[in-house]
């Protein structure tokens, strides 16, 4: 059984470059294989289960040799996997693409090609530079600034000067002051503007401004390091105008979010932290899985019907935008109509907070009670004051829930039924979580986020060899921010149990 090859160029590093194609054909792979430059942003959205293989390809060292990589993707087709071949840029740029696509002709496996958007183009423009101008320039020509086995570099540069172009050379950290001597040599003059970007894309992005003749010198004085992309041309000066990466509040901050995945569902905390120029690594520290057991089924599905058949007063409560997706997913399966409920007696609807009541207004249902405060306790407390003893409250929620809720309805002596519909895992380290463990070593993170005392739980479970007392900790709510403390790590506590007010606290922190 013969699979299949998928040539992805992954960008430069914001995982928001990455095409819709290359993300969906990436979110289906069981197989990667990625080089060394694809960032945490990026790698954070392989597929959970997919094997993950470390290609580690760099100008200076391999962790795998290229033939052994065209071996890798050979062999691991001819299991009949879905393998993606994750590249940064685009793998038709100084990528070695087509030297792979050669052995996957000669090996006879199908494949495609998903171009990346080249850190050629891209990098400039996160810099502020455009690459054309009618003032500056009509062309751009990119070139290689990749070294031969001989120490050369295999350069017209008077053919190059004579273009009066802008000039774009990648991969190029070890050979600018070449690069920089030669093009003088052809006769460019000593005061053409030039810059060399920096890890341009990633929260770590930063430029040098000089002229073709000072170059190196300021570049080794910043210590710029690779991966860089050199410009040489009039458009530079552009960027000294129509910089805008850096002006964004987060720009430069790398944030953990260890919010779990919701299927199909694109993460809103994450959304709004790139908003702000922050790149994020998703790791969920914590999974909910729906219920499956014949026991557990069992007692929801009583539950319903108990609803169904109850004559009184009702309310069904939520603790969660996933208690919500859960239940009426699991009606679904059994093909229960929701207007079933409401046939008898009075049916009323509670939430813990604002996110879950969006969640059930998704199902065109509105919440008759929200505590102002968006905690188990909270609404218990409100439960209790509005409903009275001759309500039968059925709370929906996760297997181990807060007893902070039902513990105000027993000292209410209220009457409820708490149900299961899903449980909560702690998720597994894997290739991902070892890169990342590395970076808080490097204090390559400044925040993580946590969304409740179970994320924390598996963070601390997952990132065992972390310093704990060195994470800041972003909290939503005191429960969490107290499950936090319990390893000292540095808090700082949203106002409120909102994701809005959790990206509040994060901007107010980030300006000092």
């Amino acid at each position: 059984m013969s699979g299949k090859v998928w040539l992805v160029g992954a960008g430069t590093g914001d995982a928001g470059l990455i095409t819709v194609k290359g993300r969906k054909i990436l979110k289906q792979a069981e197989v990667v294989i990625f080089d060394a430059l694809i960032s945490l942003e990026v790698l954070s959205l392989m597929p959970v289960g997919a094997e993950l293989i470390d290609a580690g390809k760099r100008a200076v060292k391999h962790t795998l040799p290229q033939d052994e990589i065209n071996r890798l993707l050979v062999s691991k087709a001819r299991e009949g996997k879905r393998v993606v071949r994750l590249k940064g840029g685009d793998s038709f740029v100084f990528g070695r693409g087509g030297e792979e696509l050669e052995a996957l002709v000669d090996a006879g496996i199908d494949f495609e090609v998903v171009p990346g958007v080249t850190s050629a183009v891209v990098v400039p423009a996160y810099n502020g530079i455009s690459i054309t101008h009618r003032d500056y320039a009509s062309s751009f020509h990119v070139i290689t600034g990749h070294k031969k086995k001989n120490g050369n570099l295999d350069i017209d540069f008077k053919a190059l000067v004579r273009l009066d172009a802008t000039l774009i050379f990648l991969m190029g950290a070890v050979s600018l002051e070449n690069i920089c001597q030669g093009l003088l040599d052809a006769g460019m003059a000593k005061d053409t503007p030039a810059a060399v970007l920096e890890k341009g894309t990633t929260y770590r992005q930063r430029s040098v401004y000089a002229t073709v003749s000072t170059l190196k010198e300021k570049a080794c004085k910043a210590f710029i390091e690779s991966p860089v992309v050199i410009i040489i041309g009039k458009v530079c000066e552009l960027g000294k105008q129509f910089a805008w990466y850096e002006k964004l509040p987060l720009s430069g901050k790398q944030i953990l979010v260890t919010r779990p995945h919701q299927e199909g569902v694109e993460e809103y905390l994450t959304l709004k932290l790139q908003e702000f120029g922050a790149h994020i690594i998703n790791m969920p520290t914590i999974e909910t899985v729906k219920i499956n057991s014949p026991s557990e089924l069992e007692k929801f599905y009583s539950a319903v019907e108990k609803v169904q058949s109850n004559k009184g007063k009702k309310c069904i409560v939520f603790t969660s935008s996933n208690g919500v997706r859960y239940f009426f997913s699991l009606l679904k399966e059994r093909k229960i109509d929701i207007r079933s409920l409401f046939v008898y007696g009075r049916l009323e609807f509670a939430v813990i907070g604002s996110g879950t009541r969006d969640e059930l207004e998704r199902y065109n249902i509105f919440a008759d009670y929200m505590p102002k405060k968006y905690s188990a306790q909270s609404l218990g407390k409100v439960l209790v004051d509005k409903l009275s003893k001759d309500f039968h409250i059925y709370i929906f929620r996760a297997g181990k829930g807060s007893i902070e809720l039902t513990n105000e309805l027993k000292k209410a002596k209220i009457p409820y039924s708490d149900i299961a519909i899903y449980n909560t895992v702690y998720t597994r380290p894997n290739r991902i979580t070892e890169k990342i463990a590395v970076a808080f070593d490097n204090k390559e993170i400044d925040y993580v986020t946590f969304t409740s005392a179970s994320t924390v739980k598996g963070f601390v479970n997952i990132f065992e060899n972390v310093n704990l007392q060195k994470v800041k900790a972003v909290c939503i709510g005191d429960k969490t921010a107290n499950e936090a403390l319990k390893y000292n790590m540095d808090i700082i506590v949203s106002n409120d149990a909102t994701i809005n007010s959790l990206v509040e606290a994060i901007l107010k922190k980030a300006k000092g």
